[in-house]
C-alpha cells in the first residue's frame, strides 16, 4: 500500500452497511478489521441507523454506520482494501443495488475529487442518501461540511425514513463491538 505521495493524514469518511445475516455483527466485524489497517486509524463511529433498501431489488432493511478514519494511504488503496474486507468476510458479487452481507464506501477522502473507472470520490450517491447524510451528520470535524451534510438532509426531505437502530428490539448485536463508544473519539485517539 501506497503511503509516500501522501504528505499527512487525511481525514476520510467511510460508510458501512448490511442486510443480510446479523447485520450489527457484520458491521461490527468490518469495523474491526478497519481498525487494523495500517496507516488507518478509526477516530469516530456514528450511532447505528435502519433503513429500507435503496433500488428494485426486494430484500430486508439496512442497518448503516459511518467511520470517520485518519488514513495515511492513497484512495485507491484504501479502497482496494476495503474490497478486500469484503470479501474475507463473505461478500460475493451480486446484482447492482442487491443484498449485501457488508458494504464499505468511501464518501469522502480528505478534500480529494478523483473520477476513475474504479473510484469517484466524493461518492457520486451520498447527497441524496438519507441512510449515509444522517450518520454522516454524527461524526462530521469540521463546521463548513456539517453546514454541507445539514442542508442536504433538508433538501431531502423525509421521504426516505431512516431511524436509529435500537438492538434491543431484536436481540441483535450492536452493542458489542470494539471499545469505541459512538460519535465520539477512542481512547486510543489521542496517543495516535
Amino acid at each position: 500500500m501506497s503511503t509516500s505521495d501522501r504528505p499527512g493524514p487525511a481525514e476520510v469518511y467511510l460508510g458501512l452497511g448490511s442486510n443480510l445475516g446479523d447485520r450489527a455483527a457484520n458491521l461490527w466485524t468490518a469495523i474491526a478489521h478497519i481498525s487494523r489497517i495500517p496507516g488507518c486509524h478509526l477516530e469516530r463511529l456514528s450511532p447505528i441507523y435502519e433503513s429500507d433498501p435503496v433500488g428494485p431489488v426486494p430484500q430486508g432493511a439496512f442497518l448503516n454506520a459511518v467511520a470517520a478514519l485518519r488514513v495515511r494511504l492513497q484512495p485507491l488503496d484504501l479502497l482496494k482494501t476495503c474490497q478486500q474486507i469484503e470479501r474475507t468476510m463473505g461478500r460475493r458479487p451480486s446484482v447492482r443495488w442487491g443484498p449485501r452481507l457488508i458494504d464499505l464506501d468511501l464518501l469522502l477522502f480528505g478534500a480529494t475529487e478523483l473520477e476513475s473507472a474504479e473510484l469517484v470520490l466524493p461518492h457520486p450517491e451520498m447527497w441524496g442518501r438519507r441512510f449515509v447524510l444522517l450518520p454522516l451528520l454524527d461524526v462530521v470535524a469540521s463546521d463548513r461540511l456539517r453546514r454541507r451534510v445539514r442542508n442536504h438532509l433538508y433538501r431531502l426531505g423525509t421521504a426516505q425514513v431512516v431511524h436509529r437502530y435500537d438492538s434491543t428490539m431484536d436481540g441483535a448485536t450492536a452493542t458489542a463491538g470494539p471499545p469505541l463508544r459512538t460519535g465520539q473519539q477512542s481512547a486510543e485517539a489521542g496517543s495516535a
